[in-house]
């Protein structure tokens, strides 16, 4: 372990693999098996450069500022709305997440979860334990040739039409944002057109505020008469007592679910749902990506995004901040790097390299990045790169973080 080494903490259960990236990468690594409450966070993160977590691990405005020595967060998971993002942005911290390693475990509990619905699985198999000899094919079906509509045609809900299609079904889709069908895919102008064409609905959105609650009595009533429904984006995005009440009426035949509004911190808590003891309904604790492929693919991709912005200052796919590739020019190994997080306004960059003139600090590669109300640049360069230089670009009052290598 090199020196001074950044200190790393990894909450949840992060996959090895990710511990051994940063560990080889010459971090301190310290990691807890669960998520930790906010006033314990805050106090975990004392002296903590990057920070790991998945779902339940709530990022807030206060840990944000309490959290002096944070650098970055890297969300082991897909979903980024555990981490308050704004105040990320504010703080100067950098946020990544995993938007494609664990897309393949998701399209495929999603395929299995359409067949174990058509067939009616969970209820033979739950008579079968009972004692119960049950043989008969009232209500089962093939899913080949019925209609599965995707709602949100991002990665997962492409691939999953990809995959269905390959099955044999028909597949719609919509999303508010007009996406490339793939394949034999059609797309719908509206979500109350899928609804009326689907005999199979698959959410698969992400977690903007927008969605909330996107999934309700209206929704459902628009539904085909005894279509599926299954739920494994976000738990918010639906309304689970009207969810029941089609469920109880006959209305939807059955339905599978895999995120919820509320879900327990931790393994062992009792988890409490109308949706329990629901016959044709599968329950599952938040697991669509957690294979172990997945959960390795995760943790080898998250921790290498988390190293390269601690070493180089790389943001490629980060969630908050301008993405900047950030190589280190072979010239400048002797040199300095600066980076420089700020306000996007007119004229800092000019601001900047007239300070750095001032100190006789050279510039030999610059790379500028914007998104939105920020900026971002990395400069390498000869010469005098101290605390002065410090000291002068953090006064300008765009500044948000300034870090020097």
């Amino acid at each position: 372990m090199r020196a001074g080494a950044t200190r790393v903490l990894l909450l949840e259960n992060i996959h090895p693999e990710g511990v051994r990236v940063l560990t080889e990468r010459g971090f301190e690594v310290e990691t807890h098996p669960s998520a930790l409450a906010e006033d314990d966070l805050i106090e975990a993160l004392d002296g903590v450069g990057l920070l790991g977590i998945r779902s339940t691990t709530q990022v807030t405005a206060r840990v944000l500022a309490a959290a002096r020595h944070l650098r970055a967060i890297g969300a082991f998971c897909i979903g980024t709305n555990q981490v308050d993002l704004e105040a990320a942005t504010e703080h100067g911290v950098a946020v990544f997440n995993a938007p494609y390693s664990n897309t393949r475990s998701v399209v495929e509990l999603a395929i299995g979860e359409i067949i174990a619905l058509a067939r009616h699985l969970t209820d033979h198999d739950a008579r079968m334990h009972a004692g119960q000899w049950v043989k008969s094919a009232v209500g089962s079906h093939e899913i080949r040739g019925r209609t599965l509509g995707i709602v949100g045609y991002g990665n997962i809900g492409s691939q999953l039409s990809v995959v269905a299609e390959s099955l044999g079904m028909r597949v719609k889709y919509y999303d508010v944002v007009d996406k490339l069908a793939l394949g034999n895919a059609e797309r719908c102008e509206s979500l109350a057109q899928l609804l009326a064409e689907a005999e199979t609905i698959s959410l698969h959105v992400d977690g903007r505020p927008a969605n909330r609650g996107l999934f309700g009595e209206r929704e459902f009533a628009l539904m085909r008469p005894r279509s599926l429904f299954l739920n494994l984006s976000r738990g918010f995005v639906v309304d689970t007592g009207a969810l029941k009440r089609h469920l109880d009426s006959g209305h939807l035949a059955g339905a599978a679910v895999d995120v919820f509004e509320t879900e327990p911190k931790s393994n062992g808590e009792e988890f409490s749902n109308p949706l329990r003891n629901t016959p044709n309904v599968i329950l599952t604790p938040h697991i669509a990506g957690s294979t172990l492929e997945a959960q390795e693919n995760i943790g080898v991709f998250v921790a290498g995004k988390l190293a390269d912005y601690a070493d180089h200052g790389a943001t490629v796919l980060s969630v908050n901040l301008p993405g900047v590739p950030a190589p280190r020019p072979a010239a400048s190994e002797a040199g300095h790097r600066i980076r420089h997080l700020h306000r996007n306004v007119p004229g800092v960059l000019a601001t900047l390299n007239t300070i750095l003139a001032a100190h006789g600090t050279n510039i030999e590669h610059q790379t500028l990045a914007t998104r939105g109300s920020v900026g971002y640049v990395v400069l390498d360069v000869s010469g005098t790169a101290d605390d002065s230089v410090v000291t002068a670009l953090q006064a300008m009052p765009e500044t948000i973080r300034v870090d020097v290598d």
